[in-house]
């Protein structure tokens, strides 16, 4: 077994996970990032993490589903032995629809994914880490919590949720020596932006852009950077935050 810290992130083939999974591999964590479909995207990871000289393993769970998510922590804990840190960025929406349009298990699949998927993920590494007294948690919200943006209700009301999640569980768990914090990107290059701004349509698309602050987009590698940073020890005094990583936030 690897004497590195072990670090799973979920939803690690592609976009932001994948960004997440090489910066950790950067400080030398050993990664395991889980995927749903895309095998071959997650064996591209991995290839790439070790190809830099970093450690890599995928696996493959849907982390929506209880039984899935439980065996993907188990998977990973059997086959390094630990899981210090936990990156729960896996997610999904379903952009431009309304609330009283949303199909009901639409509404049941987005929260599954996104607010029990960790959830569950969590209970399962809590005890490890709570036996060693030390572990870093990191949720991925997003800026909408700030936005609360008609056409997102369950992917807002998921990553809200989160949050608060975020916050009671850093005051539960602090004593027995666990950090707990949120990332939460703005507009960031990823599947996901291409579909809300298809979503929207191109003008309204570029006017969302546009108002960005920074005026940008963001790139998947800025959103790692912050996952990196906080759970490093230059961060050993930060837990409980929600670290907005927007360009100033968007206003459209």
């Amino acid at each position: 077994m690897s004497e590195k810290r072990i670090a799973l992130v979920t939803g690690g083939s592609r976009g932001i996970g994948r960004a997440i999974a090489e910066a950790l591999a950067r400080t030398g964590l050993s990664v395991a990032l889980s995927y749903r479909e895309r095998q071959d995207e997650a064996q591209s990871a991995v290839a790439h993490i070790t190809g830099m000289g970093g450690e890599a393993s995928a696996f493959r769970a849907d982390v929506g589903d209880f039984a899935q998510a439980r065996a993907l922590a188990q998977a990973v804990m059997d086959a390094h032995g630990r899981i210090d840190v936990l990156v729960n960025n896996a997610g999904v929406h379903l952009p431009g629809v309304k609330l009283g349009d949303i199909p009901a298990q639409e509404w049941e699949r987005i929260l599954r994914v996104n607010l029990s998927g960790p959830f569950h993920l969590i209970q399962a590494v809590l005890p490890g880490m709570r036996e060693r007294r030390a572990g870093h948690i990191v949720n991925l919200s997003s800026n909408v919590t700030n936005r609360m943006p008609a056409g997102y209700g369950a992917y807002t009301v998921s990553k809200s949720a989160l949050e608060a999640l975020t916050r009671i569980l850093a005051k539960e768990e602090g004593a027995n020596g666990i950090r707990v914090n949120a990332v939460a990107p703005g507009p960031i290059r990823t599947e996901m932006l291409r579909e809300a701004l298809d979503a929207m349509g191109n003008e309204r698309a570029d006017a969302f852009v546009r108002s960005v602050p920074l005026g940008r987009a963001g790139a998947p590698e800025e959103i790692a950077a912050a996952v990196a940073f906080l759970v490093s020890d230059a961060a050993s005094y930060i837990t409980g935050q929600v670290l907005y990583v927007n360009g100033g936030g968007p206003g459209g």
